[in-house]
């Protein structure tokens, strides 16, 4: 029974998604018109039906991902992911005033979570079950290389430029920064998925078996999760809304911090579910490939997206970090380094991590 309403829950949260935001659309309805009560009740209902899609879309994207192989799988889960996260991003940079460091912390909060706190979960969970596991260097070692080249180009280079202000790029180098992040994300691609498959692809992962229920093709999850995506898109606006005009009444300080590491968290929870589980299953290369892949996605994906956003409609866009959060970076991807650098991790690989991404949870709230 609990697998029947499981599989009645993944097919109707899709459309519900879609259908909600159908109806708030022609309903005129928004977050900043209306009564009180009808704004908090579209509002909760909203973001009820948002949050509950994100997981099973992305339940989808992991049913269509196990079926179609590693490391195509692998993309699947994160380009779900990044549409997502690039849909609520935008949607709160369009609405109410501007606010241009949203996405700089964001895109930041997404790197710390998944390269501290996903790969040290992974790292952690998995060497105390199985004392170590095996990785494949060369795969982890690109990942690693496009991470450090597009997190220095677009969180920290900002900060020295002399165009423009502090922390930001004139519209020149925004669009070069932005095309050439794409270039290289999608020249990755091509070397995970075409001219170096092998390198991202651990041997036993193979014989896993698949997750996906039998009777589920994947056409039908691919069509399932991209309704929900559309769904999700739809709704994003309301609820960025309704989040923002929150905070806005509380008068909540490090407002643009908190609600990237919710926005980062939010979307990144269920890929972590995926990537803890994977490394549980002693598939530690499987768990890697998701976590990394969603922290290069982000930048190479989200970053080009928001830069277009914000050339189009004149928003102003803030991506340098402060002197703190780019000392975490480094310290982040200064760890990575180190624990990729063998084909063996322990648990103490993983506290490391953990400890990092402790510290960055506390600095948000504490700066």
């Amino acid at each position: 029974m609990s697998g029947f309403k499981r599989s009645v829950v993944s097919y109707a949260m899709p459309l519900a998604a879609l259908v909600m935001a159908v109806a708030v659309r022609a309903g005129g309805l928004s977050a900043d018109e209306g009564s009180l009560s009808a704004r908090i009740l579209v509002g909760a209902l909203s973001s009820a039906i948002m949050f509950t899609t994100i997981f099973v879309v992305l339940d989808h994207a992991e049913s269509v991902a196990r079926r179609v192989g590693e490391p195509y799988g692998t993309l699947v889960l994160t380009f779900a992911v990044t549409a997502i996260e690039v849909s609520i991003i935008v949607s709160m940079m369009l609405h109410g005033e501007n606010n241009p460091t949203l996405a700089r912390e964001s895109v930041f909060s997404t790197v710390m979570i998944a390269s501290t706190g996903v790969v040290g979960t992974c790292l952690a969970l998995g060497g105390w079950r199985h004392r170590k596991q095996a990785i494949v260097r060369q795969g982890t070692s690109a990942y690693l290389a496009v991470l450090i080249a597009l997190t220095i180009m677009t969180l920290i280079l900002p900060t020295y430029t002399q165009a423009t202000g502090p922390g930001t790029f004139s519209a020149a180098q925004l669009g070069f920064v932005s095309v050439l992040s794409v270039l290289l994300y999608a020249s990755f691609v091509f070397a995970q998925t075409v001219r170096h498959r092998e390198d991202f692809v651990e041997g036993q992962a193979r014989g896993v078996a698949l997750r996906t229920a039998p009777h589920e093709s994947v056409f039908a999850g691919a069509l399932l999760l991209l309704i929900g995506l559309i769904g999700i898109v739809m709704l994003a606006e309301q609820v960025a809304a309704s989040v923002e005009n929150t905070l806005v009444a509380y008068q909540v300080t490090q407002a643009d911090s908190i609600v990237g590491a919710l926005i980062a968290g939010l979307v990144l929870m269920p890929e972590a579910i995926s990537a803890v589980r994977a490394s549980l299953n002693n598939e530690l290369q499987r768990g890697l490939n998701v976590a990394m892949g969603s922290a290069c996605a982000t930048i190479g994906l989200t970053i080009p997206a928001v830069a277009a956003a914000s050339l189009l409609t004149g928003r102003g866009l803030t991506l340098g970090l402060p002197a703190t959060d780019t000392v975490l970076l480094i310290l982040a991807l200064f760890i990575c380094n180190v624990s990729f650098s063998t084909e063996r991790t322990t648990f103490l690989t993983g506290a490391v991590h953990i400890v990092v991404f402790l510290t960055y949870l506390f600095l948000i709230f504490v700066p």
